[in-house]
């Protein structure tokens, strides 16, 4: 079938050999896992923010960390984190219909629209790790860098 895709796989395996997927299968539902493109793109701005003024408030938060130690910081967000609602990071960022391979892409919305909503979701994921070595994209339509204050965002 020419639209299927690894979800599609999926439930595929679950509907035809349920008695030996089901009881390997756990839906988390409090965690905001992935989402469609044009709902998400939209809110990066918001989440950046939201994420700030976390920051503000918890000094520990903001600190610089090597990534050996990344874990330790993220155990210690998680506890700031729960019960936030919808502006939680995306882990990921579904382009469907956007087709940048073969430029076959949704009539509902331009390609331009499509290659804007992918930069601005790289240069987001890209905050997510140059912000821990001091650097950020200031705006996410620029693939450039900027060095950050250390007390980053409580400056």
């Amino acid at each position: 079938m020419p639209e299927s895709d690894d979800q599609t796989a999926l439930a595929y395996l679950i509907a035809i050999e349920k008695d030996k997927w089901t009881n390997k299968i756990y839906l988390k539902d409090n965690y905001y896992f992935e989402g469609y493109w044009l709902d998400i793109e939209k809110t990066f701005n918001n989440i950046s923010k939201s994420y700030n003024e976390l920051e503000r408030e918890v000094k520990g938060l903001r600190r610089r960390h090597a990534e050996k130690v990344s874990e330790t910081y993220g155990t210690m967000r998680e506890g700031y984190l729960n019960n936030i609602g919808q502006w939680r990071r995306p882990f990921i960022t579904h382009f469907t219909g956007c087709q940048p391979c073969n430029g076959h892409h949704n009539p509902n919305y331009a390609a331009e629209d499509c290659w804007n909503g992918m930069e601005r979701a790289l240069n987001f994921a890209d905050n997510q790790v140059l912000r821990k070595y001091g650097f950020v994209h200031n705006n996410l339509m620029d693939k450039a860098v900027s060095p950050i204050p250390y007390d980053y965002p409580n400056v």
